[in-house]
């Protein structure tokens, strides 16, 4: 299975999981979605009121720098350190 599969199938997975992973691993599967199908973070931080936003754009920033398939294969693992440890539906 290419990385590509690989990733698509974790992004799967990750929606069937028995519970909500904490907001901590929920940013960290953001962030590194973000950086693996976008790349850096080009976009203008959100504004004071929007915590959720911010959170969620800090996350993504802090993987600066993290090549793509770098990403996908940290991804990857997360989701499958999640399904370990919660278990998928």
């Amino acid at each position: 299975m290419s990385l590509d599969e690989k990733f698509n199938k974790a992004a799967e997975d990750v929606k069937n999981l028995k519970s909500k992973p904490s907001n901590e691993d929920l940013l960290e599967i953001y962030a590194l979605f973000k950086q693996a199908t976008v790349g850096d973070n080009n976009t203008d931080r959100p504004g004071m009121l929007d915590m959720k936003g911010k959170a969620k754009w800090d996350a993504w920033t802090g993987k600066k720098g993290v090549a793509q398939d770098k990403a996908k294969e940290e991804y990857i693992a997360k989701v499958q350190s999640l399904i370990d440890s919660i278990g998928l539906n």
